[in-house]
């Protein structure tokens, strides 16, 4: 199957402003590109790319004073087969773990281990190592937090999340990946396109997506505790230790966000559109 993804984006800045944007494809999905990642980034010349620590692309740029324009469209071959489930995948010992691996056990801006180290001890230190225990996890966050974007906000971090019981897809993400972390599990936070398919449409806008990743059995696996069920078509833009190593925009400055807009779908749709 083939998604149409993409974004438009507009912002304000009262002065000219360095950033950072992150709205490239991960270069793991390059291969799956159909012809180029389109980008239309206005009055943004020179735009510098650069791989940061965790191998995601970043634009460096300096916004002018004015109306910004940000605009990606990008066509992704997917294999269209839902996110693995692998019950019999094993937590590996902390003494084996790759070397790589060790960062994502430790606490981070949004995902206070220290904090919530006993809650999770206390709710999943009976489960069954390894899937079951990562599942039991999603299982508790997708019960424990009600969404809403209505009062989302940006300095809400695990420990918040599990208090208010509120949140977005990036509060499920923390809160499931403290927890992993906390039993030992190392767990990384993705962002990228998951859009409506195979699913009932939602009822709210598209937006960009988070969710998470485990390490267990040797490699890395997808989970989502905001769904809490296997989907179709993710496209991974960004990973990193939780939501402050991925954002969209880091502006060294301020800007207004003035237009936002995200696509993602199946092609064949657009095309019985077009015929209709």
């Amino acid at each position: 199957m083939e998604i149409r993804v993409g974004f438009d984006i507009e912002v304000h800045c009262p002065e000219a402003t360095p950033a950072v944007l992150m709205l490239r494809i991960h270069p793991e999905r390059s291969h799956d590109l159909v012809g180029a990642e389109h980008l239309q980034f206005s009055s943004l010349e020179p735009v510098h790319h650069y791989h940061d620590t965790f191998g995601n692309i970043c634009s460096r740029v300096v916004a002018p004073a004015g109306r910004v324009v940000l605009r990606g469209d990008a066509l992704v071959r997917d294999h269209g087969q839902p996110d693995p489930v692998v019950p019999a995948a094993e937590e590996i010992p902390i003494a084996r773990l790759p070397d790589a691996a060790l960062l994502f056990l430790m606490g981070s801006r949004y995902c206070e281990t220290d904090e919530l180290t006993p809650l999770a001890w206390n709710l999943f230190g009976g489960v069954t190592p390894g899937w079951s225990r990562v599942q039991a996890i999603c299982d508790f966050v997708h019960g424990h937090i009600g969404f809403a974007y209505s009062n989302a906000r940006s300095t809400r971090s695990a420990l918040s999340a599990y208090n208010e019981r509120s949140g977005v897809c990036r509060d499920f993400a923390h809160l499931a990946i403290t927890l992993c972390r906390a039993m030992n599990i190392p767990a990384r936070y993705c962002t990228g396109y998951l859009g409506d398919i195979g699913v009932p449409p939602a009822p709210d806008p598209m937006d960009f997506s988070a969710w998470f990743e485990v390490f267990l059995g040797g490699r890395w696996y997808t989970f989502d505790a905001r769904h809490n069920m296997p989907r179709v078509g993710r496209v991974v833009m960004a990973r990193g230790r939780d939501a402050a190593d991925v954002p969209l925009i880091t502006s060294f400055g301020p800007h207004a966000l003035t237009k936002f807009h995200v696509v993602t779908d199946e092609e064949r749709q657009f095309a019985y559109q077009a015929r209709a």
